[in-house]
């Protein structure tokens, strides 16, 4: 396809993705300046690493590359291979992710891939290639999933975190140049496999599909940071991870592919605060490898078409990356994007300095619960199914749980979901039961605990309702503040400040008294439907 050149500027091709672009403009002073001022306000954030700490990571991936290439030789030695095929075999270290992507922040984990040849099996990669990092001084923190859904090595290499996934490829040698967004790849691949490379090759097909890598790099680390401050990068809790971020900041390059990064991110805004959902954010039009795997298409597959935010990867084999939104994260991040379109024209300008953008309360230090974690989008998609339930918005900030007059309990953490009644004529004291929706919530967590043996006697989940005036018990830092529910804009606040019209505590059968089919006879969770408000309840 022919090129647009001028004399001092080398424009991108007319088509960057499955449209045409909306402007092919330059930059202006004006823009580059608002570009440098936007680079200078995410400096003291950590978004970007010191030169010094880069070369660390750079030596220490080189080093893990050395310890796979010897690694497979000895493995090839073991099975009898030629001498003169042993030298050649390869092997390498591939990156995915933010690092691949080049957006990772201080301190961040790298993503990694180990890719081998066919004789080199799985089993061999957790079992001597384990024990071969094991001897090295520099590791720390080593364990294997071996039974993950992507099986995976981690471990932390002269203080760095890094995960390891393994794949074996049906070639006789890995070359050095192997570039692994080849389709032919895939044939006659393990599926764990397959799921391995997926990471690498999302990762390197963002990278050719985005007309100016610098200024995507530019604007993800604006979007990821703004994201993050505004409480809604969380794949685990129905909003966006990294990858779905990566690929909505891709395709607004893709739409403006001459555009400075200040351009961009105001322009970021603006496509996805009128996208019509559930229509897919697409970065290049699916292809089909007839390798029979499962792809992304509501045209085939009928659970497909209820997906309501669906961006999809562009590797094969296409899935969506977003299928845990719901309605009401949804919502929300809509929301979020008409605030920050609003502040970016504000910026624009000259009205308000970049700052204003990453406007966000402060994080409490999370503990590790990832399991209640995870399944809390169940909750949520229980609590939309309720006839009274407008809407129901989980914050992914976590809080120190509520001491309980002598529990000594040392580790407890609370979540905090707000949720929007409907009004319902001529019910003017109804008594809304949520008893169903969360009992239901937390007998799969309790499952899901005992089935992988994780459960421990004292181990307990409770949920409350609590009144807007009640909040500040629960959230000491938390400024009481005057009743309003104009705007669910006020949702995004981190204290999740609203307000319910009952206060009712409802504790939930421990995993024993579940095993002896004890029904749970604990109060009603009830709340007042006299008007469309929004309720605070926390778990």
């Amino acid at each position: 396809e022919p090129e647009l050149v001028s004399d001092t500027f080398q424009q991108t091709p007319k088509h960057y993705g499955i449209t045409s672009p909306i402007s092919l403009a330059l930059p202006k002073e004006a823009d580059l300046a608002l570009t440098q001022k936007l680079t200078e306000t995410l400096k003291p954030y950590g978004v970007f690493e010191e030169e010094l700490e880069l070369q660390r990571r750079i030596l220490v991936l080189g080093k893990l590359n050395t310890l796979v290439k010897e690694w497979i030789k000895e493995i090839s030695d073991i099975k009898n291979l030629p001498a003169s095929l042993i030298d050649t075999v390869g092997g390498k270290i591939f990156t995915f992710g933010s690092y691949r992507l080049g957006v990772h922040t201080k301190g961040a984990d790298i993503d990694a891939l180990c890719v081998a040849p066919r004789h080199v099996e799985r089993t061999d990669f957790f079992s001597s290639f384990y024990e071969k990092l094991k001897e090295q001084e520099e590791v720390k923190d080593l364990r294997a999933v071996e039974e993950a859904f992507v099986p995976v090595i981690k471990l932390a290499f002269d203080g760095i975190e890094i995960d390891i996934l393994f794949a074996r490829l049906a070639l006789q040698t890995i070359p050095e140049n192997l570039d692994l967004r080849d389709d032919g790849l895939l044939k006659n691949l393990d599926i764990r496999c397959i799921r391995s490379l997926n990471g690498c090759r999302v990762t390197d097909e963002i990278l050719h599909l985005v007309p100016n890598i610098g200024n995507f790099r530019l604007t993800l680390r604006t979007i990821k940071l703004w994201a993050k401050r505004r409480n809604i990068y969380s794949n685990i809790l129905g909003f966006l991870g990294g990858v779905s971020w990566a690929m909505l900041v891709a395709r607004t390059c893709q739409l403006y592919p001459n555009a400075a990064a200040s351009t961009l991110v105001h322009k970021f805004f603006l496509v996805f605060s009128k996208w019509e959902w559930p229509n897919p954010v697409l970065l290049k039009q699916p292809e089909d490898c007839n390798l029979n795997l499962p792809v992304w298409d509501p045209r085939v597959t009928p659970s497909d078409r209820y997906h309501l935010m669906p961006i999809i990867t562009p590797a094969y084999p296409q899935q969506n990356s977003t299928y845990n939104v719901s309605a009401s994260t949804r919502a929300v991040m809509v929301e979020e994007f008409k605030q920050g379109l609003a502040i970016t024209d504000e910026i624009l300008q000259n009205k308000a300095e970049w700052s204003k953008l990453f406007e966000a309360p402060n994080f409490f230090q999370k503990y590790k619960v990832g399991l209640v974690e995870s399944k809390i989008r169940i909750l949520v998609g229980n609590l939309e199914k309720n006839e009274f339930i407008t809407l129901a918005h989980v914050n992914p900030q976590s809080f120190p749980g509520p001491k309980e007059g002598n529990d000594k309990e040392e580790f407890s953490t609370m979540w905090v979901i707000g949720i929007v009644f409907k009004k319902m004529e001529g019910s003017e004291n109804l008594n809304v039961d949520l008893t169903f929706d969360i009992q239901s919530f937390t007998d799969t967590v309790y499952r899901q605990a005992i089935s992988s043996k994780m459960f421990e006697q004292e181990m307990k989940i409770s949920a409350m309702h609590v009144k807007r005036r009640q909040l500040h018990q629960l959230l000491p830092n938390l400024k009481r503040r005057k009743h309003s529910t104009e705007s669910l804009r006020q949702m995004n606040d981190s204290s999740l400040d609203m307000s319910i019209d009952s206060d009712n505590s409802m504790s939930v059968p421990s995993p024993t008294s579940m095993l002896s089919s004890t029904p749970f006879k604990g109060p009603p969770a009830g709340a007042s439907a006299q008007s469309p408000r929004v309720g605070d309840f926390s778990i």
